[in-house]
């Protein structure tokens, strides 16, 4: 399942709340042009068989139970196209589940697909195990197909819908993981309206930022301005008309950085490396953007709880906080921001220094946001609907509309300029 990141929660627990596991590596049954992961395969074997092994899976699936506190313990499977592994292969994970369970535990499985390979089967057995499920799609097909293709240059959007409808069909309602690329940068609009078209009730947007071996960033990647406008564009709808209709996850973060609250995506969180991802062969490493030998940490056999608290992801986590730019440490939207993912860092020109590729683009889009969030703090503070800032959006939109209406040629322009109207907005409005 190409995707650019992972949709995961920063754990509060002290053990690893969520470890992703890649059931088949990163065979995939799609050849998207901006995935990160399809190149993991460069550290196996030639002759590797991307499958995780029975005695794996048990170990896994035991210590990721014995290092948390419960009662309830989160699982992601992820790829790669986690489906690849077979429904039979998520009937052992259910009942190895319930084999080492705790009397009075639950399990919370997420499984991040393309939906490609969805059938009634499928469906039946995710809704009957209560699985969470996060589908990859990227609008409507003509934006979709331009870079999520499968390995015979096909379109994937007509099978991908068919899957989400079946998932839909059988009671489930399916997150949408969506990302923000070249193609789809340009085009907000019709994706959200797709997304709401669809019944989507839960959203993220993720940028893609992949560079080639010479550091330059790929075509297929999104600009810092256009990564903006993207969001920009549909918060402005999102916040005026959806806000109780749709949730966003790249929104709602902000809103729990306005309530003080922690946030639970890693890219925003001020430290990572609370996330383990373990592949096929159990290797454990330090995320799934880390996949290299440089950054495994030990193996599914080592206690799951140690590895996250080992002096070297002690320091991987450290890392993203310590390696902040003095730009970065100066900035009024560093509590939304921290920075961004690690991979996305980029050299500054100054020594040792690096800030995310993608800065100004977070700059725009959190300075725009955090009015609009502040605001439906307050609200629930007071013990009203964070939605009522819709309502309060249009009466400030029809006040406005209507002190224009009124100004006259000498009064002070509405806009709060200091100039008069006729020097000011009615000249732009009559030149």
């Amino acid at each position: 399942m190409p995707l650019n990141t992972t949709p995961v929660t920063t754990p509060t627990l002290s053990g690893p709340q969520v470890v992703i596991a890649k059931p088949v590596g990163p065979i995939c049954n799609l050849s998207c042009e901006y995935c990160y992961y399809l190149d993991t395969a460069s550290i196996f074997p030639t002759d590797e068989r991307y499958r995780m092994r029975p005695e794996v899976l048990e170990r896994y699936v035991r210590g990721v139970i014995d290092a948390n506190e419960g009662p309830t313990v989160h699982f992601v499977w992820h790829g790669g196209e986690p489906t690849l592994a077979g429904l039979d292969f998520f009937r052992r994970v259910v009942a190895l589940q319930e084999h080492y369970l705790p009397e009075g535990w639950h399990c919370v499985n997420n499984l991040q697909t393309n939906a490609t390979l969805i059938t009634d089967a499928w469906a039946a057995f995710l809704a009957e195990h209560h699985f969470a499920v996060g589908v990859s799609l990227d609008g409507p097909a003509s934006i979709h197909d331009r870079w999520r293709r499968d390995r015979h240059d096909r379109p994937t959007h007509e099978r991908a819908l068919r899957g989400y409808h079946l998932l839909r069909q059988h009671g489930l309602t399916p997150d949408v993981l969506c990302t923000i690329n070249a193609a789809t940068a340009t085009a907000p609009r019709e994706i959200y309206h797709f997304f709401l078209d669809l019944g989507v009730r839960w959203l993220q947007f993720i940028p893609v930022v992949e560079h080639d071996d010479a550091g330059r960033v790929r075509e297929h990647s999104v600009t810092p301005e256009d990564y903006a406008t993207f969001l920009i564009t549909i918060f402005d709808e999102w916040i005026r008309h959806d806000v109780e209709r749709l949730d966003i996850q790249n929104f709602l973060e902000c809103v729990n950085v306005a309530r003080g609250r922690p946030v639970e995506l890693c890219v925003m969180a001020e430290r990572c490396g609370q996330v383990l991802a373990i592949e096929h062969d159990g290797s454990v490493y330090s995320c799934d953007h880390f996949v290299t030998p440089a950054y495994r940490l030990g193996s599914v056999n080592d206690d799951l709880a140690d590895l996250l608290h080992s002096p070297a992801q002690r320091a991987f986590g450290d890392a993203k906080f310590d390696g902040l730019a003095e730009r970065c440490r100066s900035c009024d939207v560093l509590n939304y921001c921290h920075g961004g993912c690690p991979k996305d860092r980029v050299a500054t020109g100054e020594v040792n220094e690096t800030l995310n590729y993608l800065c100004d683009g977070y700059y725009r889009v959190y300075t725009h946001v955090r009015p609009h969030v502040e605001r439906m703090v307050a609200l629930a503070r007071a013990g009203r609907r964070p939605g009522l800032i819709m309502h309060e959006l249009a009466g400030d939109e029809r006040d406005a509309r209507h002190a224009f209406m009124v100004a006259g040629r000498n009064d002070p322009c509405p806009c709060g300029s200091g100039r008069k109207y006729k020097n000011c907005c009615l000249a732009t409005l009559h030149p």
